[in-house]
């Protein structure tokens, strides 16, 4: 992927070279790119600082990043016997603020997974807060591999203090252009970089065991569970497989609890519990319960979720599919092209105005909905769209919306995949 850069690179870069306003916050999935980003754009200025609070994980990095880049450390986590406490941050802070005050040169200190720090958000605000007061003039990054965790901080303490930078799952076009991924790749092996750059997707047993073990096992046991109470982890990791053996379905909370307490040996499952584990699930990127569109927010937060893998790759896993199989299953690999939709329009805007829509036996795959901006949209991975009954009759009980057909007759999955999701809301 020589000279490919994800554009939220210049937009961190651009905020780097602005005078000093507000905190930079890098949140998003995990493994997918934060730190190897961050550590690019640091590497193009003469006094920069990067730490990481995680004292387990060694980061990928690029290779011409060298720690003779840095005239302060490249890479600390904690002093031998150490740990990565408030104690350690302010240390870490006021060697960045000798720096700061030692050159004329502007100055950059990142912290990744700052949310392994305990009670990390109210020591960065007495931090911050005290450079404000001094006018220093030093730029902060603050990385997090948890959404949650950071947003949490962030609106407990932060508030007004800070701009985010959202990464989400890799895109089609990016794929592409990085790794020169097809579409059917993408569709089978979705958007994690770190397999397709390594060449690992192509021994699909070892890439399986790669995303099972190197990233959906961490992101549930280190994110989703340190994310908030879960007083049953065993029943969140089974919504988990389930939501990706049944992503592009739709079904009632109350048949996911039952089949859930039914695989949990006869515990009983909660709606309510349910419903929670699937929003902590989405907030981490893995799987999202989209609701039933109705014009009405109180309608759609009691409405059975369309259950929605937010990076194919997890979908193909659960699935036990290889590739060649997958495609061959006529059925299954629509659901996957689906999903792939369903996921690009999710990651790629607020999740919050993405839902489907049902009424009796008609369908919509995908509502975009923000004010009286309204789009309808129906995915086809083969075949016309025989009429789109279910468009049809939205556009009906909803005059305003506009008909997005992808696909055959339609929209090509290739330019809906290269569009953001904003793009496709119909003009105010």
């Amino acid at each position: 992927m020589t000279g490919f850069e994800r554009p939220q690179a210049d937009i961190l870069r651009q905020r780097l070279r602005e005078p000093v306003r507000w905190l930079n916050i890098v949140a998003g999935p995990r493994r997918v790119g934060k730190t190897t980003l961050v550590r690019t754009v640091l590497g193009e200025f003469a006094s920069a600082r990067y730490i990481s609070a995680d004292q387990t994980a060694t980061p990928s990095l690029p290779t011409a990043l060298e720690p003779s880049l840095y005239p302060v450390a490249a890479s600390s986590h904690t002093s031998a016997g150490g740990k990565a406490d408030a104690a350690w941050l302010i240390r870490q802070w006021q060697d960045a603020r000798l720096l700061a005050s030692r050159t004329e040169s502007p100055v950059v200190l990142a912290i990744d997974e700052v949310q392994k720090i305990p009670n990390w958000s109210e020591t960065v605000k007495g931090l911050w807060d005290e450079d404000r007061a001094n006018d220093l003039d030093m730029h902060v990054v603050l990385l997090g591999s948890s959404p949650l965790l950071v947003q949490h901080g962030l609106t407990e303490s932060l508030m007004g203090r800070f701009e985010p930078i959202r990464m989400s799952h890799w895109s089609y076009p990016e794929m592409h252009a990085a790794f020169g991924f097809s579409l059917d790749e993408y569709v089978y092996f979705g958007g994690y970089p770190e397999p397709a750059a390594t060449g690992l997707y192509r021994d699909e047993a070892r890439w399986r065991s790669h995303v099972a073990g190197s990233l959906i096992e961490p992101s549930i046991d280190q994110d989703v569970l340190a994310m908030s109470r879960v007083d049953r982890p065993a029943l969140l990791k089974q919504l988990f497989w389930l939501g990706c053996n049944y992503s592009g379905q739709i079904l009632a909370l109350d048949h996911i609890a039952q089949n859930l307490r039914e695989r949990n040996e006869g515990s009983e499952a909660h709606t309510g519990t349910v419903a929670k584990y699937l929003d902590l699930l989405g907030k981490a990127g893995l799987v999202a319960g989209l609701q039933k569109y109705s014009g009405s927010m109180l309608r759609q937060r009691t409405s059975s979720p369309k259950l929605l893998a937010l990076n194919n790759a997890l979908m193909a896993v659960a699935s036990g599919y290889d590739f060649v199989a997958a495609k061959a299953d006529r059925s299954f690999w629509g659901r996957m092209v689906e999903t792939t939709a369903g996921a690009h329009l999710y990651n790629s805007g607020d999740p919050s105005m993405l839902s489907y829509w049902r009424k009796g036996k008609l369908e919509v795959d995908f509502v975009l909905a923000r004010g009286r901006r309204i789009t309808a949209i129906e995915i086809k991975s083969g075949g016309a769209g025989h009429g789109m009954p279910g468009l049809n009759a939205f556009a009906t009980t909803y005059s305003d919306s506009r008909r997005l057909l992808v696909g055959e007759g339609g929209v090509s999955l290739v330019e809906f995949l290269s569009q953001p999701a904003d793009h496709w809301l119909n003009p105010p």
